[in-house]
């Protein structure tokens, strides 16, 4: 039986004893804290999780079932696959088209935001003029005003306009109660940039829009990308003003519309939790799609 030995020279080459040893425990804790944090970020996510398994195993019961005491957590007579069916189907809440009108007023009150305030962010970010300062506090003031306390006013504005209970009414609202927002944000991330980017593509020949749409742009998706889901998922959630300004069935949102199936002495849980699951799938969407341009700006960078 032969054994291996080690030469003086391939001997000093190893650690000491004792740094291997601190080396080896300095691995054991990281390998701790990794555990830790995975077990706690499990946590989180069940916590924020949970609430929307209830509300599918929910929308998949029978209305008896969800008012069973005790509770049943499971449903007992089988999967009710059919109350997604039938919620399609009643005819005092027509909900295609209450989810067709939410699409609409959504996409493009977020839109309208960016139009609007992309070059607005940029110039407050890069330029000065007189009344800047006042310009920016007054954009954070309106953040106080909400459209459940001036659904009066909205009201009888958009009757003035000749709009009321139009899908051109709730996109100008949503468009201008998440303007304000939209519009710092990306001031924020254009006054991060550093100057000196524009005055070097400026030298090279670009002009000033240029700079603005290939230059600056590309620098700010973060920014982008907050501002499209901080103004699609309020405008997807609006309700105080769609309940007062959309009066039509056909044309409310489906905020508004999950509120039929709420009655004073009876509500169809099972029909609340199922419109609710078809209402966050957008949602889902739209992160799964604006997820890269976010990872793509926030790694973004520029070398001259």
């Amino acid at each position: 039986m032969s054994t291996t030995t080690l030469n003086e020279s391939e001997r000093s080459a190893l650690p000491p004893v004792k740094a291997r040893q601190k080396r080896y425990g300095a691995d054991q804790v990281s390998g701790r804290r990794m555990g830790l944090r995975m077990a706690i970020g499990a946590v989180v996510a069940l916590v924020f999780l949970l609430p929307y398994g209830i509300m599918l195993v929910g929308s998949l019961k029978t209305r008896s079932e969800i008012l069973s005491v005790p509770p049943a957590y499971f449903p007992t007579e089988g999967l009710q696959w059919s109350n997604y069916a039938t919620m399609w189907d009643t005819p005092e809440t027509p909900l295609p088209y209450n989810l067709i009108s939410t699409i609409i007023i959504a996409v493009f009150a977020t839109l309208l935001v960016l139009l609007v305030a992309t070059p607005a962010a940029y110039y407050t970010a890069r330029f000065r003029f007189p009344g800047k300062t006042v310009f920016l506090f007054l954009v954070i003031v309106t953040q106080m005003l909400q459209p459940a306390v001036l659904t009066a006013g909205l009201f009888r504005e958009m009757l003035l306009l000749g709009i009321n209970d139009t899908w051109l009414a709730m996109i100008l609202i949503n468009a201008a109660f998440n303007l304000s927002f939209a519009l710092w944000i990306m001031h924020s991330f254009f006054a991060a940039i550093p100057k000196e980017i524009d005055e070097a593509a400026q030298l090279d020949g670009a002009g000033k829009l240029t700079v603005m749409f290939r230059v600056n742009l590309p620098l700010v998706w973060p920014g982008i990308v907050t501002a499209v889901i901080f103004t699609f998922v309020s405008s997807w959630n609006e309700f105080a003003a769609s309940l007062v300004i959309m009066s039509t069935a056909e044309n409310q949102p489906l905020s508004v519309a999950l509120t039929k199936f709420i009655g004073q002495y009876a509500t169809s849980w099972q029909y609340v939790f199922g419109i609710s699951i078809v209402a966050i799938i957008p949602v889902i969407i739209l992160f799964a799609l604006i997820e890269k341009r976010l990872i793509g700006g926030l790694t973004a960078g520029a070398v001259k």
